[in-house]
């Protein structure tokens, strides 16, 4: 009897062992099943340029597509456009009159790419994703960013439109350097996805403060900072004034805020919070900062938070795309 017993537990883990197997073969090679409790796919991105970059994103995301090209796809119409003057081409420049761009790129497996103070390039997201992938490194910078990218096939291109160039130089008469919260000078495109595999990547790409010191890089292209992706938990991404965020490591304090059981909107919120207590500990006016982030894990919540009123951004999954005004501290 014992024997016959230890056979049918034996039977029986065998079979479990089969289909578990079975699972994760058939896991690699199609999507998960779409369950009630998971919404995905979803692309989240930030401020209202944000709704058109979703779109791209979407395009790749609704045809099962891999999170990682989604992100790409999407922040590469703010780059294109030059319309939106804080990203890529048309984005004004430095006080040296010289467009320098930033960026970065994070996948599933946590393999990441960037690159910082670019010049010439219209699209310095897919450079970080080259970096990302043809390189042994993870950040290129200045001149050798932009011969890497030359050596890639990139073309060269003249980033400092005319309408750039005029504000440049009616700058220049006084030279001053005061940035704003919610002036459309230092923000940024970041997009964070999940898709139908279940898998998420984030991107993030700005053209920087306007009139800024040559040589000076906010968050954007920093993992950890302007961006960080955790398979196992979430993803998170940032605009706004860079140097705070990079202060508290801002989206790698967000996705371990999820990690320890918050959601994606109470985790936007406490790193805010940080924020808004170092600043008032260093005696700086809070009125003049303004960051935002936004984050999205496994389950396809999300959430958003800023620290004053202004800051919106994009969503867009199976029910649609839709433009929204995030909460803020600093009421």
């Amino acid at each position: 009897m014992s024997n016959r017993r230890n056979f049918i537990k034996t039977s029986a883990m065998a079979t479990v062992a089969v289909a578990l197997q079975s699972f994760r073969s058939n896991e690699e090679e199609e999507p998960i099943i779409t369950s009630g409790k998971i919404n995905k796919p979803i692309v989240i991105s930030t401020w209202n340029f944000g709704v058109k970059a979703n779109g791209a994103a979407w395009e790749v995301l609704k045809n099962n597509g891999r999170a990682l090209d989604a992100v790409e796809a999407g922040v590469k119409i703010p780059e294109a456009d030059p319309k939106e003057r804080s990203v890529g081409y048309g984005g004004r420049p430095d006080r040296d009159g010289r467009v320098t761009l930033d960026a970065c790129i994070m996948d599933e497996f946590s393999n990441i790419g960037s690159v910082a103070c670019l010049e010439y390039i219209k699209h310095p997201i897919s450079v970080a994703r080259a970096v990302m992938e043809k390189t042994p490194h993870v950040m290129l910078v200045g001149d050798g960013a932009l011969q890497f990218a030359l050596s890639q096939g990139f073309p060269k291109e003249n980033l400092l439109l005319e309408e750039s160039e005029k504000e440049w130089k009616e700058w220049l008469k006084k030279s001053e350097y005061s940035p704003k919260a919610n002036i459309e000078n230092h923000d940024t495109i970041g997009m964070i996805a999940l898709d139908s595999f279940g898998n998420l990547s984030g991107a993030c790409t700005t053209s920087g403060m306007a009139f800024k010191m040559h040589g000076r890089v906010g968050d954007s292209p920093i993992i950890g900072a302007g961006l960080y992706v955790d398979n196992e938990i979430g993803a998170a991404t940032a605009t706004g004034h860079g140097e705070e965020v990079i202060r508290i490591a801002g989206c790698h304090l967000v996705v371990e805020l999820m990690r320890q059981g918050k959601s994606p909107q109470k985790a936007c919120e406490e790193a805010v919070s940080r924020i808004v207590k170092l600043t008032k500990n260093r005696n700086k006016n809070l009125k003049d900062i303004q960051v935002g982030f936004i984050a999205l894990n496994k389950k396809g919540e999300y959430g958003a938070y800023c620290v004053q009123g202004g800051f919106n951004y994009a969503v867009n999954d199976n029910s649609g795309n839709k433009l929204i005004d995030s909460d803020y501290f600093l009421k």
